[in-house]
Order: C-alpha cells, then structure tokens, then sequence
C-alpha cells in the first residue's frame, strides 16, 4: 500500500469527517492526533475516542458502516497518512495481515469508548482530567507539554468550562501540573498516574500493545519519504 499513501499536514481544528457523511479516505496519524466527538441534538459534545499514532481513523467506514456516528477532528496538529478507502479495503478484504491488525485495533477502539463512558458516569473530574492528559502524552512521542485550552478540555469531556479550571487549579497546587492560558506543561507524571481512575491503568497496555517501540521506529522512518501537503478537509 506504500505508494498509494500520502503525507499530509493536518492542522488543529480541521474536521476530517462529519458524522453521516462518508469519507472517500481514511488516515493512520503519525504525530497528529485526531478526536473522534459525538454531539447531541442540544449541541452539547464529548469525545468518545482519542486516535494517535496506534490507530486508524476511518476505521467505521472500512468496516461496512456506510457512514460515521461522530464527527473525526484534528485535536493536535501534525503528520498523518492518507490513503483512499478503496485500496484499504480491498486490502483488508484479502483476509491476511492488514485484516489481523485492523480487527486487533478495532478492539482496542472498542475497549477505549466502552472505558470513556464509565468513566464519565462515575469518576470525579478531576480523575477524568488526568486520564485525558495521560492518554494525550501517550501519543506525542514522549513530549511533555500540550497546547490546549479548558474550553476545548471542557467539550473533550463533556462537562463545563469552569469545572476543568478548578480540577487544573488542584493538580497544579499539588505540583502535578503547570497551566497557563493555552498551555499545560507535566511536571509529575508519576503522581498524574496515581491521581487518575483506574480507566487509565485498564487502557494502557492496549495502546502499548499496538504500538510497540518498532511502530514508533517505523513512523520515523516514513515520514522522511514523504513530503506533507496541509489538507483543508
């Protein structure tokens, strides 16, 4: 599938697909990460999915689902693979190791929602800010800084604006984290991980299984072959 891939530049805020309208491409990010945000007929929204570099987005459509349930947006800019639906399909079609692995992330994806809605059914906020940063450093190849908003933690989560600022003035008075506007730099990740739920604990080893330390070698690699382009999607 090699040379029917190609790099795009995906900028923060792009929506790469609406839910009900079927998209011609799916994306395999590679330092990007992309929300997967269902919204209500009120307008309120919450993210049901994170994808990084371990996953696929477009995943529904490859599957059979002749459109998606929520909306795919670009959370964090940066690298992603393009690729038509087609090719991946008639891949995935042949039932041999793209199949394996697309199935094997499928699951995973699965076990990411079904945790998401226990979580925010029965952990504090505070909790559930901490498995959110946790889940995004995991996919920003080991950086430590995120350049994100409350109002954008807020609609990620589902809760309001003003709750995610007094859960962020806890974890910054405990020194787990520092927060100016835009901006959260992790100073203890070690005490991040024993103030978030157990929900965190559970998704882990999922991510670390479908990303081992060859993957993230591999995505190097690739990106110097490729020259991005920035998608307007």
């Amino acid at each position: 599938m090699l040379p029917h891939l190609e790099a795009v530049e995906l900028l923060k805020g792009r929506v790469l697909f609406e839910a009900g309208a079927p998209s011609p491409h799916v994306f395999f990010p590679a330092s990007a990460i992309v929300s997967l945000i269902y919204t209500t007929h009120s307008g309120a929204s919450s993210q049901v999915a994170m994808i990084g570099p371990e996953g696929l987005v477009g995943v529904s459509s490859l599957l059979g689902g002749e459109s998606p349930a929520s909306r795919a947006v670009v959370q964090r800019a940066g690298l992603a693979y393009r690729l038509r639906l087609n090719v991946l399909k008639e891949e995935f079609l042949r039932g041999g190791l793209v199949t394996h692995t697309v199935l094997r992330y499928v699951q995973s994806q699965m076990t990411q929602m079904a945790q998401t809605a226990v979580c925010n059914r029965h952990h504090s906020l505070e909790r559930q800010l901490c498995r959110w940063l946790l889940q995004v450093l995991d996919r920003q190849h080991g950086l430590q800084e995120l350049s994100v908003t409350q109002e954008l933690i807020a609609n990620m989560l589902g809760v309001r604006r003003e709750g995610v600022t007094e859960a962020a003035q806890r974890l910054q008075a405990a020194g787990l984290i520092r927060y100016t506007r835009g901006h959260i730099a992790v100073l203890d990740r070690p005490g991040l991980e024993a103030r978030a739920c157990e929900c965190y604990a559970l998704l882990k080893p999922d991510f670390q299984r479908l990303l081992p330390q060859a993957v993230t070698e591999t995505h190097a690699t690739t990106s110097a072959a490729f020259a991005p382009v920035a998608v307007q999607a």
